[in-house]
Parts: C-alpha cells; sequence; structure tokens
C-alpha cells in the first residue's frame, strides 16, 4: 500500500487511522491507493498494534421485547451505527435486561472486545455498572444514570424542564384535576419526569393522582385504568412516555371518556407513536437524534483521552389534538 501510494507506511497508518498529522497531498495518494487496489484493513492486526477493537457495545438495560416495541431505541441505533461508521468502528447491540443478559455482557466487556459501552436506559444500581468500572472501560449514557451522575458522563434531554412545560401547559388549559403516570423511578425519565411535573401540580399532585408505569403500552393502559379508579373526575393526565401514553387511550376509550373533551392527555418524546395515535398526541419532544449523536461524541472524547462535561438538551411542547 505505501509503495502504491509512494508515501510512507507511517504516512498509509495515519490516514487508515483518522489521524489529523498528513498533508492533504499524502492523504489524496493514500485514499488513491486505497481505491485502486481494493485494500481492506485487517482489523485484526490493527487492533494488535493499537490495542483497540474498532468496536463500541451498545448495552440496552431492558428486555429483549421493548427493544422491538419501543421506536426510540431504533432512532438510537440507527443515528450512532451512522456516526461509528464516519470512524470506520462498529456497534455491537447486547441486551441487558435480566441476570443472564448482564452476566453475558460483563464477560463480553471482561474479554477486551470493546473498545467503549454506550449506555442505554440504565437503571440506578444496576450491578454491571460496577463491572464497567471494574474493568476500566470508558462509558456513556444516554441520560443520567441517577446516582452516578458525576461519575458516567452522559447526553440527554431537559426531562424535568419538558415535564415541567406540559404540566403548566394543561393547567393554562383549565384541567384541574391532573394525574400522572410515571415510568420507572430508578430511571432519569421517571424520577426527572415526576420531579417536573410536581414541581408545577404541588400539593395537588398527591398520591392517588400519580400511578407508576414501565414504559410498555400495555403498562400504560394499566395504570390509565388504575388512576381512573382512583380519580374518577380526573379530566388530565401527563404519561411519562408516548408508548404509555399509546396505551392510556386505549383505557379511557374502552372507558368511555372522549379525549380531549373528558379527559387531556400529554406525552412524552414526540415518537412515531404520537402522530399514529388517536386522536394526535400532544406531548414534549426530545432531540433523540440529537442526544444520541451527542453520546457518541462524548464517548470519542473519552477514548482519545479527553475531558468531557455532560449534556443537556432543551425539548420542546408539541400541541394536537388529545390536549
Amino acid at each position: 500500500m505505501a509503495d502504491a501510494a509512494g508515501v510512507s507506511r507511517g504516512t498509509v497508518s495515519r490516514v487508515l487511522n483518522g489521524k489529523a498529522n498528513v498533508s492533504l497531498s499524502a492523504e489524496t495518494a493514500v485514499r488513491r491507493a486505497v481505491a485502486e487496489t481494493g485494500y481492506v484493513v485487517n482489523r485484526a492486526a490493527r487492533s494488535l498494534v493499537t490495542s483497540r477493537t474498532g468496536s463500541i457495545v451498545m448495552v440496552l438495560s431492558e428486555p429483549q421485547e421493548r427493544l422491538f416495541e419501543d421506536p426510540n431505541f431504533s432512532v438510537l441505533m440507527r443515528v450512532a451505527t451512522n456516526q461509528l461508521a464516519d470512524r470506520d468502528m462498529s456497534l455491537v447491540l447486547m441486551i441487558a435486561g435480566d441476570d443472564g443478559g448482564r452476566d453475558r455482557v460483563a464477560r463480553y466487556l471482561r474479554g477486551g472486545h470493546a473498545d467503549g459501552a454506550l449506555l442505554i436506559s440504565t437503571h440506578a444500581g444496576d450491578p454491571l455498572l460496577d463491572e464497567i468500572e471494574r474493568a476500566g472501560l470508558p462509558a456513556v449514557a444516554q441520560g443520567a444514570v441517577l446516582g452516578r451522575e458525576s461519575v458516567i458522563p452522559y447526553a440527554a434531554a431537559d426531562e424535568r424542564g419538558g415535564a415541567r412545560a406540559m404540566a403548566e401547559y394543561l393547567v393554562d388549559q383549565g384541567r384541574r384535576k391532573i394525574g400522572m403516570i410515571t415510568g420507572p423511578l430508578d430511571t432519569p425519565g421517571g424520577s426527572l419526569r415526576l420531579e417536573g411535573f410536581t414541581s408545577v401540580l404541588g400539593r395537588k399532585a398527591g398520591k392517588q393522582m400519580i400511578v407508576h408505569g414501565d414504559y410498555t403500552q400495555a403498562g400504560g393502559e394499566s395504570a390509565m385504568r388504575k388512576l381512573l379508579q382512583n380519580v374518577p373526575d380526573l379530566d388530565a393526565v401527563f404519561v411519562a412516555s408516548d408508548l404509555m401514553a399509546a396505551g392510556a387511550l386505549q383505557a379511557l376509550h374502552a372507558a368511555g371518556r372522549r379525549v380531549p373533551e373528558d379527559v387531556a392527555v400529554g406525552g412524552f418524546d414526540d415518537s412515531a407513536i404520537a402522530s399514529a395515535t388517536r386522536p394526535a398526541l400532544t406531548t414534549v419532544r426530545q432531540p433523540l437524534a440529537k442526544v444520541a449523536e451527542e453520546t457518541v461524541r462524548l464517548l470519542i472524547a473519552l477514548l482519545e483521552d479527553e475531558e468531557v462535561e455532560p449534556v443537556v438538551l432543551p425539548t420542546e411542547l408539541i400541541i394536537r389534538d388529545s390536549a
């Protein structure tokens, strides 16, 4: 390859590894030689020299079925895969939704098969976090890991601010009996969205007005039925994800409640589901693609021994027909 390009082996190596200290003419010569010879990088050989695998593991800490039910995960995977491909790196998805899954991920990481980890939907107290720390593996989370915000860098939407905006909107619409269906409280989306909601409703957000869900459509439907039992005269509900909100709409329709005439419904995410429900869902848009981009950017920076800070991106209230 060096002979074909008319440059040194060191120059070829710097070009193929994306280093910056290469002249434009040398880089052009190497790229032309790659195209003409059909050269393909030997990843195994590169790994022996650089101690890098060229792979990043994405760890999803949810049951496998949620990967296919929740459209947010496909956005995160697509964006991360594309960004890493631009750097000639691969993404490996691993599910750590139970003890068996966590054990498999831990063995994989201990084996040195990945250069870093992208953590998705990580729950507070997850024992896998200790394994990652012991392995000394660079890791970045999509959404803060509760209790480890100062230890594990993260990129996230403004969960608290988005929930506050939705609660204020429902109050401004004249709704007085406003309930909430939360996500799991050991996740930032569960905890911080609840904080944003209660910061507006105060004492009105009593225990009867709040039911905990699990980010699934079935969970949202079940939680909505329970909320109607707790508060029969409910006139609005903020649901902490669009997928759960779709389930809540089903429960309301089954109970004979008109949306939004009897009960206004607000969601969170602005996923593809939000515009597909009937009525279309008023929701909080989180810039999920941008969050994914920032998560990968932070991890790449860690791999290059750079200092990083958490990134929190603004949300936007999207008004549709459900509220």
